[in-house]
């Protein structure tokens, strides 16, 4: 194949025959090769496992430059909008592309802070789980049964259901998350407050007591807040394409979002962060650094440091170099700057940031080295980390479904595949093998 400045690129087929490959050009970023029709023209397919070098769609919501460590929500830098901007404002500026007046964020924030509760039934449903279950596993059981809930403005191709599905995930998310740990911690469920901000009241939901006052630490809140802003969305990740993918069949949405769920369940996805804190828990002190440091270094050793390096970001991951800043502000805010974890993760950090091996391989802190820590500052359980990471992606999985579902050129996701298996054979009975 070479390059045909005119059209794009020229491909000769295995016939002989050949074909132009139009590019279709990006605002910022790579341009893409129009494959589309590839298979039909020329009776091939393209193969690229994990999609590595592959444009599922066009989208409108995220850029990342993993060699430059961008990444832009809607064109707005991410470190303008932490310093800036809230999770609610940045929700709104992905749902619908701008970043709205004050008029309209109040009324945006007002119809979540109105949908936060979720009904008995689904509470019960929740309330049948085994008390040890895993989080995770009842965030993405609950969130897929809210179709049975809410099954009368399931209807994609009116804005306003849409605009009702998107409160509600945003809403309910966290009152299932924090009804979640409650049950695993054998407390009883604590209802959302309407007079709260978004990460208030989910405080509120997981660590207040029926009958006492709880006062939320507004640093605590804070660090929530740029959290989810951090993680709101990351462009076509694992668990946004899942959602692209389930969404493109026509499921409902809540079943698109259950399907992002599990997705982001995965150790090498949103798991990550829980990772990091039992890499830390496994290397046990300061002393033993050196050593599991070498361990990471020995290609045979099947040990590796967890929240280090990124598959997308060539460089320092944009959102560590904010979110480390917001971690010595919450371990020194909340006096928790000498404890033996904490320590270790700090030690640990400047000998990475300092050794050549992980500075030619550019094996930075990313973002869940850091996220894991906060959380536990905060005193939330480790099996609760993916599950904070959800409540933030919740809505780059709602913003990319909109798109999807509105996209008049879309189609249901069908990927190809290289068979490797037997040619065709005759079936022989039983008698005969």
């Amino acid at each position: 194949m070479k390059k045909k400045s005119e059209v794009g690129y020229r491909l000769r087929g295995p016939d002989g025959l050949e074909m132009d490959l139009p590019i279709r050009s990006s605002t910022i970023g790579p341009d893409v090769i129009d494959i589309a029709k590839l298979y039909r023209e020329q009776g091939v397919f393209t193969y690229d496992p994990g999609f590595v070098s592959t444009g599922s769609c066009e989208s409108d919501i995220t850029f990342i430059d993993g060699e430059k460590g961008i990444l832009m929500y809607r064109g707005y830098p991410v470190e303008q909008l932490a310093s800036h901007s809230s999770f609610i404002e940045v929700s709104y500026l992905l749902l619908y592309g701008e970043l709205p007046t004050a008029e309209e964020l109040d009324n945006f924030d007002s119809n979540i802070r109105g949908h936060t509760k979720i009904s008995e039934g689904m509470l019960s449903f929740l309330n049948g789980f085994r008390c040890d279950a895993h989080p995770m596993a009842m965030l993405s059981a609950v969130v897929g049964s809210m179709s049975a809930y809410y099954h009368e403005e399931m209807d994609a191709s009116k804005k306003e259901h849409r605009d009702i599905f998107s409160y509600r995930i945003l809403a309910k998310l966290p009152t299932i998350a924090a009804a979640a740990y409650r049950l695993n911690s054998g407390q009883s469920f604590v209802y959302p407050r309407s007079n709260l901000s978004y990460c208030e009241n989910l405080l509120h939901m997981l660590f207040a007591a029926p009958d006492e006052y709880y006062e939320i630490n507004p640093i605590a809140s804070e660090a929530l807040d740029l959290l989810f802003i951090l993680h709101a969305d990351h462009e076509q990740n694992c668990s946004t394409s899942t959602v692209r993918m389930a969404g493109s069949s026509g499921a409902n949405p809540y079943s698109a979002i259950a399907a992002g769920i599990t997705a982001l369940w995965g150790p090498a996805h949103g798991g990550a962060n829980e990772a990091v804190l039992n890499m830390l828990e496994e290397i046990g002190d300061v002393s033993q650094i050196g050593k599991y440091v070498e361990k990471a270094k020995d290609k045979n050793d099947p040990f590796r440091l967890m929240g280090f390096g990124h598959r997308v970001y060539k460089n320092f991951d944009p959102r560590a170099t904010i979110i480390r800043e917001m971690c010595y502000k919450v371990l020194e805010k909340l006096d928790q700057k000498d404890t033996p974890l904490f320590d270790l993760a700090r030690e640990l950090e400047q000998v990475a940031l300092s050794d050549d091996y992980f500075r030619e391989k550019n094996l930075y802190p990313n973002v869940d080295f850091y996220s894991g820590i906060i959380y536990r500052a905060l005193g939330i359980p480790s099996s609760m980390f993916t599950v904070m990471f959800a409540l933030g992606r919740s809505v780059g999985w709602t913003a990319h479904w909109r798109e999807m579902i509105t996209d008049p050129r879309g189609k249901i996701a069908r990927p190809r595949q290289l068979y490797k298996g037997p040619s065709a054979r005759d079936y022989k009975l039983i008698s005969e093998r």
